[in-house]
């Protein structure tokens, strides 16, 4: 990959998203980026590409979560400096599918590239990171609910995302997100069991 474009993006973008809660912080971010380019070997794409499209994803989350996608997609428009490493196509790719990212997306992405990062940003590290990622998403925008409100809604969070008619999609062959989905729809088919796990996990927080 472009070293330069590397180094302004770290420099540059990485710090903007202190931002954004944890859940779709700058560890989120490199996550995604690590199995973006991952998934990326297996298709005839610029690894330039995919990397920037992982770095700017959610750059706009904390502006509105509900938009995010194409809030994010406006922001890279507007960075003039990145324009240096790619032509007018490249960047038109590359906004599209920061704009086709998102799990509950109506649409199936319109290019590899936007498969590639949807694919990539569906992800489960382990259960109890993605309990405590759920649970501090809901006490920083949900600040209302009473604690046992909060316990509840990631439950009903991760079941109507992730659960069996869940609408977080993958749209290509990702055995490690297949694998701890798995295991976290397991988890969920027991709802007091589950409900028990997450308080054990909030104390830790």
């Amino acid at each position: 990959m472009n070293e330069e474009l590397v180094q302004y993006i770290e420099n540059e973008i990485f710090p903007k998203y202190d931002k954004n809660e944890e859940g779709h912080g700058i560890n989120h971010i490199k996550i995604v980026i690590k199995r973006s380019l991952e998934l990326a070997k297996k298709y005839d794409v610029d690894y330039d590409m995919v990397y920037t499209i992982a770095s700017y994803h959610d750059l706009g989350h904390y502006i509105d979560r509900n938009t995010h996608e194409i809030i994010s997609a406006k922001m890279f428009m507007q960075d003039e400096k990145i324009r240096q490493w790619f032509t007018d196509e490249q960047i038109i790719i590359i906004k599209e599918a920061i704009e086709d990212h998102r799990a509950s997306s109506n649409h199936e992405p319109r290019t590899i590239y936007g498969k590639i990062i949807s694919t990539a940003d569906r992800t489960i590290i382990d259960i109890d990171n993605t309990i405590k990622r759920t649970y501090s998403y809901g006490k920083r925008n949900y600040m209302n609910l009473s604690e046992y409100q909060q316990i509840e809604r990631v439950y009903t969070h991760l079941t109507e995302r992730y659960g069996e008619n869940g609408y977080a999609k993958v749209y290509l062959e990702d055995k490690e997100f297949e694998d701890a989905l798995d295991k976290l729809r397991q988890v969920l088919s027991n709802k007091e069991e589950f409900i028990k796990r997450v308080k054990e996990v909030v104390k830790t927080i």
